[in-house]
């Protein structure tokens, strides 16, 4: 039976717990996950215009360029993020001086997320209608300028929804990271619910990251109907 008491009175902390322990876990989360969304897309791009190129039908088709790749990207896809994070210590701790904090998260975040946005920007890049590709070089079109002002323009709806599921999954992530002192809503969760026997702070953890995710989803995909027009 629910005890309106007690249920009375975790309403009447909420606020300054809010205020106190959650909205900077909130903002460190969002931290954590914006900027590795961006610099794992900035670096996953590379690769996966290589890909698109050296495929056996791509502009420029390398086959062992495309393995290498091909082993490297599924490789670091495989690593589960919780090991990853242990394994880039040293790498962490050498790009930012230290291994714990919402800072040094961000480093195996993007590593982690890089190869699955490389997936994802080829599976676009790949969607494009290759009879707009062939006219492009009818036209005399370098492979730069077919990739960035055609395939690129073409693949923009893909590549806003690729950005959303990288951003959502980075925010499961960056939850994740708690575990190992990233910070965030997951320390929130572990050091205050768990630890500390708080079922209504994990509880509001939760749900906060349930929000975060819709919101993420629907912004994501007013972006997806905008660039599609």
């Amino acid at each position: 039976m629910l005890d309106f008491a007690i249920l009375s009175e975790h309403l009447e902390k909420f606020p300054n717990i809010f205020e106190r322990i959650l909205l900077p876990a909130i903002n460190e989360t969002l931290y954590m996950s914006i900027v590795s969304t961006f610099l794992a897309f900035v670096i996953g791009l590379i690769p996966a215009v290589l890909l698109v190129l050296s495929d056996k039908d791509g502009l420029k088709p390398n086959p062992k360029l495309y393995f290498m790749l091909d082993v490297v990207i599924n490789t670091l896809r495989s690593f589960p993020f919780i090991i990853l994070i242990i394994v880039l210590i040293p790498v962490t701790r050498m790009i930012v001086g230290t291994s714990i904090g919402t800072t040094a998260t961000i480093v195996p975040l993007t590593i982690g997320a890089a190869p699955f946005v490389a997936r994802l920007i080829e599976s676009a890049f790949k969607e494009v209608d290759k009879g707009i590709i062939e006219a492009a070089k009818s036209f005399g079109a370098s492979n730069f300028q077919i990739i960035f002002r055609i395939m690129f323009v073409e693949a923009l709806p893909s590549i806003v929804s690729a950005f959303t599921l990288t951003f959502i999954v980075n925010i499961g992530f960056s939850a994740m990271a708690g575990a190992v002192g990233g910070g965030g809503l997951g320390a929130v969760a572990i050091n205050y619910g768990y630890q500390r026997f708080r079922p209504d702070i994990m509880f509001y953890t939760v749900v906060i990251l349930i929000i975060m995710v819709q919101i993420a989803q629907i912004l994501g995909n007013l972006a997806y109907k905008y660039t599609k027009k």
